[in-house]
């Protein structure tokens, strides 16, 4: 019967099952940008909106180019340190992860009007690229004491599957089954095949029509370890137009073109005591994912920067919504250990040696509004200040006509919220050196919802905080800047998507050096 309807469901796969599972968490990783760019940028936290003059800055605010007087010129790269400390039920443990980072590279030309009678005075043309983020990061949690086991996932996924949909031909190869049941009925049919495979499911009854199951993992407490290694980065490169008008506003323009480079590798190992003497059940399973996503993203911003006089400097800019088109493929492994009732241990390894490549999928992320104010002391030093608000939830899954992505809109809708962010930015001037400071404050994307969602901690703090510090010397036409920034975020993250949905808490302390070397021409 499967056979027959095959061609059929293939359509059906392709039209209407577009996820594998995506969430929030993934929006929001995808969405959200770490504090990266030049050193100069870096040490005052950004606080760059009103002020420009720095190749970094443009990226907040595309009028920031007008500034300059010259062509300019910069490369920045550093090191990138972060902390870990992740914490599930009883369990904690501590991680460390570096690695070195381009943070940018760019440069703008400058063209003035020589004829003072014109009142545009200036054009600035720029091509810069910014590190968006850094997704290198690593935790792991070992020895956690847990009543539910990964069994849960797989019967989560299966409850209600016909068992002809979720098993292997006569004949057929585990790879051969895994491949066709995923093309033709979708992830969720996947997940459950594997489980039955492993003998972590048994059907109630071993008809083709049979859809319900329980699981051979005996009741009880659980050890559990859990590991998760994440690489790659997102970047924005970036095509500036900037405008002079008079003395005193400056208006600029962004087209930016986004990529998305990340890799994710998960690893749950779980044993138990629960197999009662003389009866079958499984006392241990080792179950290893790994999603590859891929993106590319298009938005503008615009900018205007006003002097009100030669000390106080306003500044606003908008961003619009980033459009990506995102690419993922996953891949499997499990084990299990099974008991039989004469109490033999058995080894069975189910390798789907398979890639699953997944519809691409569109991801909106919301708009951004920043307004800015700068004092400027001429030959002593600045101040300056950055407000910026992003509604979350309005970010969007598409296509609009996918039932996964149209709940899970809802939940983004219901879940999430505003999200104000300020930054304090301050530099001293003594002849040739720059001393500089920052700071910033980002509030949580998530709403408080006091436990209104079953299974989920609806009370979680993404906030994100820290300081930042700075040196820059000049040399005739040159200058090298030095910053150091430390900030302390906090994320949850849920183990998978159903049944074990327990949620790692991560306190993350990332601590950044740059250095950059910039010239004007």
């Amino acid at each position: 019967m499967k056979r027959i309807f095959k061609i059929f469901l293939i359509l059906v796969l392709i039209f209407s099952d577009q996820a594998f599972g995506q969430n929030i968490s993934d929006g929001l990783n995808y969405s959200s940008n770490s504090l990266e760019g030049t050193a100069r940028f870096n040490s005052m936290s950004g606080a760059f909106g009103a002020l420009g003059g720095d190749l970094s800055a443009i990226a907040v605010n595309p009028a920031g180019s007008a500034v300059f007087n010259n062509g300019h010129f910069s490369l920045s790269f550093g090191s990138d340190k972060k902390a870990n400390q992740a914490s599930l039920l009883n369990s904690s443990n501590s991680f460390d992860k570096k690695n070195i980072t381009l943070n940018q590279i760019g440069g703008i030309i400058n063209f003035e009007n020589l004829d003072n009678k014109e009142k545009w005075n200036k054009l600035t043309l720029g091509i810069t690229y910014n590190q968006s983020k850094n997704n290198f990061d690593e935790f792991s949690i070992f020895n956690i004491s847990n009543n539910n086991s990964i069994d849960s996932y797989f019967l989560n996924n299966a409850q209600g599957l016909r068992l002809d949909q979720i098993s292997a031909f006569e004949n057929e190869t585990i790879t051969e089954a895994y491949v066709d049941i995923g093309n033709i009925y979708g992830y969720a049919h996947q997940q459950a095949f594997l489980g039955y495979e492993s003998f972590i499911l048994e059907p109630n009854d071993f008809s083709d029509d049979n859809s319900s199951y329980y699981s051979n993992v005996p009741a009880g407490t659980f050890n559990q370890s859990y590991r998760s290694i994440s690489r790659g980065y997102n970047g924005k490169l970036t095509a500036n137009i900037g405008l002079q008008y008079n003395k005193n506003i400056f208006f600029g323009i962004n087209l930016n073109s986004h990529f998305i480079d990340f890799d994710n590798y998960t690893i749950l190992n779980e044993t138990n005591n629960n197999v009662e003497p003389g009866q079958f059940g499984i006392n241990q399973i080792y179950f290893e994912n790994r999603l590859s996503t891929f993106g590319e993203g298009f938005s503008a911003q615009f900018g205007v920067i006003s002097k009100i006089s030669d000390v106080i400097r306003f500044g606003f800019s908008y961003d619009t919504p980033t459009w990506f088109e995102i690419s993922e493929e996953t891949r499997q492994y499990l084990e299990t250990s099974m008991v039989n009732e004469d109490s033999e241990v058995s080894l069975l390894i189910i390798n789907p040696n398979a890639i699953n490549i997944y519809e691409d999928y569109t991801l909106q992320t919301p708009s951004k509004i920043t307004v800015s104010s700068a004092f400027v002391f001429k030959n002593f030093g600045l101040f300056s200040f950055d407000y910026s608000r992003r509604d979350y939830s309005s970010m969007k899954f598409k296509p609009d006509n996918d039932n996964y992505f149209n709940d899970l809109n809802q939940e983004i809708t219901y879940r999430l919220k505003e999200v104000n962010t300020l930054r304090i930015g301050a530099e001293i001037l003594a002849n040739k050196f720059s001393f500089r400071g920052g700071y910033m404050i980002e509030d949580s994307p998530y709403k408080s919802l006091n436990n209104e969602i079953p299974d989920i901690d609806n009370n979680i703090d993404e906030s994100t905080s820290g300081f930042s510090l700075g040196l820059g010397y000049k040399m005739n036409q040159s200058t090298v800047d030095l910053s150091f920034v430390k900030l302390n975020k906090s994320k949850y993250k849920r183990l998978y998507d159903t049944g074990l949905t327990n949620q790692v808490n991560l306190k993350s302390r990332n601590t950044a050096l740059t250095i950059s070397i910039s010239t004007i021409f």
